[in-house]
């Protein structure tokens, strides 16, 4: 699962200043009980009507399973701007990544 990846560095993005946010078109007692289960540190939201997801386009229309969010990942930069959008493709990677693409976002904007 994409998300572990990112409850395993935890540490690492509350350290970076970054807030990690899930979403899914589950219910919210569904979220709630499949954090409890894998120990996820952050919130995990619910997008039932799929208004969000339509937004940032994770919809799946015409796909073999339209019940599930595409696995995007979008980071979001402190004006609340999408700075960088990620069509995940490699799990294991990808929390490295996203922390690495913070970094450097965040070093410009320092400099």
């Amino acid at each position: 699962m994409e998300i572990q990846g990112f409850r395993d560095r935890a540490p690492e993005f509350q350290e970076a200043g970054i807030e990690v946010l899930g979403i899914s078109f589950d219910e919210p007692e569904q979220n709630r009980a499949f954090a409890e289960k894998y120990g996820f540190p952050f919130r995990l939201l619910s997008d039932v009507d799929r208004k969000v997801g339509e937004l940032y386009e994770t919809t799946r229309e015409g796909d073999n399973h339209p019940e599930f969010a595409r696995r995007l990942t979008y980071l979001i930069d402190p004006e609340g701007r999408i700075a960088k959008a990620y069509k995940v493709t490699d799990i294991a990677a990808h929390p490295g990544q996203v922390l690495e693409d913070f970094r450097r976002l965040t070093a410009g904007a320092k400099a």
